[in-house]
Parts: structure tokens; C-alpha cells; sequence
């Protein structure tokens, strides 16, 4: 079985990137292909198009046992994708809501543990994908939680994630709208009860990708935690001279200097799968120490090896082979080559794969 974040990605790449990769597909098969969408064909390809996005959908979101990461910091989430409880005296702070269908799972997991959904106080984001801002409106309707967001993702959020520059049907990714209560920039902190977070602008996946840190307590050491946004590029998207995102690939660029920058212990994630979520909750379950969330050479393995595809999809874009890509023949991870294998610490690391 391979481990490291070169099979993680591969494994993700299975889980996530075939939302939007089959989405692609299809809609080039219906428009392109196709003069005529009202066609037997077009419809037909639309119509396997969003039922394969339903089953991947479902797939990322199968119930997940909740449990304590470290410190103040639960796990609430489905089964790949995210969302994070951090506890205070004062409410708590959720980071991402899933998909609207992953709420119910998520007041399940909260009150599993013994907290009260109701007292989540603040909602934070990733990015605002429907896979992670899909639930912030029913979220915000059940517990009354303030929205904070960067104002790029604020914008798609109260779009319901239209309008993105993604190069899929706006019907196949949207959602239901919200609107952010507050609207945060690179550096600015979020506290409650104590708890302070700082977030971190590192677009590229979406224009107001957001990495979010805080410190924590595990057995009398403080660690950091990096919540990461995301940097994994999608199929189809053009990184070089992309109409609808011109700077996506200064972005990209900024944002990894950022993120090796970040001091990290423990690396979490908007997917499971990008953080060995699956098996590095069942070595805690097991009783083992340190906690196996405890990762940094995972993290920096992580950053090296989604640097590296960004990179090569780069380089064939300039030379001009990145036309494969645009055609939705390419996988938009690129299938970089396994590297060196990660640490023992982090074996479970994740995929490297998100969108």
C-alpha cells in the first residue's frame, strides 16, 4: 500500500477531483459536441454528469465518528469533507459547514460530544466551495452563528458560489446563499472565550482561499495548528493567463511562500483525506503517543509535493501543452512523481489531492 502524500493524492484525486473533472466532461460533451443542449445526447451527458457529482458528493460525505483532535479542537465532519469544532467558555467556533447535507451531521457530532450545537457562535471557511460554504446559510439559520469570511469568498458565498471562474455549469456547484457578518484581511484574528485565530490569505484555489492558525494545549506544550485552505488546482482551470482569474498564478505563488512559512504541528485540512484523517484517528483511538495528529514532516511533505504539481502544470502550460488540460483530459492534480516516502509521523499523511 502506498503511503506519503503521493499515494494520498492519488486516493483523493479518486474521492474529490471527479466532481469536478466528470462536471467538465460533460458539459463539453453537451456544448461542445453538441450544437443543440435541448439534444438526446446533450441531455443524456448532463444527466450522467450530475449523477456521478451526486455520488461523489455522497461518497465525501458519509457519517464520520466525531472526536477530539487535541486540545479544544474536535473533529465534527463527514468522512472526507472537514469541519472543525473549537471549543470556549464563551460558544464555540466552527470552522467550514460541508454541504448543507453534512449540518445534520455535524449538530449529531456536537452534541455526541457533549456540547451544544446551539452555542456555535462564529463560522468560519476555507474556501467557499459548496463541499465547505454549502451549509453556512442553514447553519447560520439553526445556531445564529456569525459568518466571517475574506471578501473574495464573502462575494461567492452571497452568490451561492456562482460566478466563480471555474469552468462548470453554475447549476452543478451552487448553493444557497449567505451573507458574511464580518469580512476579515490577511493577519486580522478571530477570538472568543480566550481562543484566538489568525487568518491567512492564501488564494489560488478560490480568490479568497483562507488558512487559518491558532495555538494549542496538548499535555502541558503548546502546539500550532494549521487549518490550510487549499491549493490544489482543478481540472480545466487554466493557472497561466486565465481570463476570468489573471493573477491566479502570482496567487498560487504567494501563497505557498506563505504556508512553508507557517510554524505547524499539527496539519488539518478541508478534506480528510489531504490530513490522514481515517487512520491517524484510528491510531489516537488506539491510544497512541504522541498524538499521531502531531505531524509537522507531513506538512512540509504535503506543501512540497502540491508546490511541485502546481509547478508542473505551470511549466506545461507554458509550453504549451497545457491545451490536454483544457480539453478535460488531464486530471488537473498531474500525477507527480512519488518523491521520497514521508516520515514515519506522517504515513498516514493525506492526498494531496483537493480542489
Amino acid at each position: 500500500m502506498r503511503t506519503g502524500v503521493a499515494g494520498l493524492i492519488r486516493t483523493h484525486r479518486i474521492a474529490r477531483l471527479a466532481v469536478v473533472g466528470l462536471a467538465v466532461l460533460a458539459s463539453r460533451a453537451a456544448r461542445g459536441q453538441e450544437s443543440d443542449p435541448r439534444s438526446p445526447l446533450a441531455q443524456a451527458a448532463q444527466a450522467l454528469a450530475r449523477r456521478s457529482i451526486e455520488t461523489s458528493f455522497r461518497l465525501m460525505n458519509r457519517p464520520f465518528e466525531p472526536f477530539r483532535l487535541i486540545g479544544n479542537v474536535y473533529y465534527v465532519g463527514a468522512s472526507d469533507v472537514s469541519s472543525f469544532l473549537i471549543t470556549t467558555p464563551e460558544g464555540h467556533i466552527l470552522i467550514d459547514s460541508g454541504f448543507a447535507a453534512t449540518v445534520p451531521l455535524i449538530r449529531d457530532g456536537v452534541r455526541k460530544l457533549g456540547f451544544r450545537f446551539e452555542d456555535i457562535r462564529i463560522l468560519l471557511n476555507s474556501h467557499a466551495h459548496v463541499d465547505h460554504a454549502g451549509g453556512h446559510a442553514l447553519l447560520k439559520r439553526l445556531t445564529g452563528a456569525r459568518i466571517v469570511m475574506s471578501a473574495a469568498d464573502a462575494r461567492l458565498l452571497a452568490q451561492g458560489g456562482r460566478g466563480d471562474f471555474l469552468p462548470v455549469s453554475e447549476e452543478v456547484l451552487a448553493y444557497e446563499p449567505a451573507q458574511a457578518d464580518r469580512i476579515i484581511g490577511d493577519g486580522d484574528h478571530v477570538t472568543l472565550g480566550g481562543v484566538t485565530l489568525t487568518a491567512h490569505l492564501t488564494p489560488g484555489h478560490t480568490q479568497g482561499c483562507t488558512t487559518w492558525t491558532m495555538v494549542v494545549e496538548e499535555a502541558g506544550k503548546n502546539h500550532d495548528v494549521v487549518f490550510y485552505g487549499s491549493t490544489t488546482l482543478l481540472p480545466g482551470v487554466r493557472l497561466v493567463g486565465n481570463p476570468k482569474y489573471p493573477g491566479m498564478a502570482e496567487d498560487f505563488a504567494r501563497t505557498f511562500r506563505v504556508l512553508k512559512a507557517l510554524p505547524c504541528d499539527v496539519f488539518l485540512g478541508p478534506h480528510g483525506s489531504q490530513f490522514g484523517l481515517r487512520e491517524k484517528a484510528r491510531r489516537l483511538a488506539a491510544g497512541e503517543k504522541p498524538n499521531p495528529f502531531i505531524d509537522p514532516a507531513g506538512y512540509r511533505a504535503f506543501l512540497a509535493q502540491s508546490e511541485q504539481v502546481v509547478a508542473q502544470r505551470m511549466e506545461r502550460e507554458r509550453r504549451g501543452s497545457g491545451s490536454r488540460h483544457e480539453s478535460g483530459q488531464g486530471d488537473g492534480e498531474s500525477r507527480p512523481p512519488a518523491g521520497p516516502p514521508a516520515s514515519a509521523a506522517s504515513r498516514s499523511q493525506p492526498e494531496g489531492r483537493e480542489p
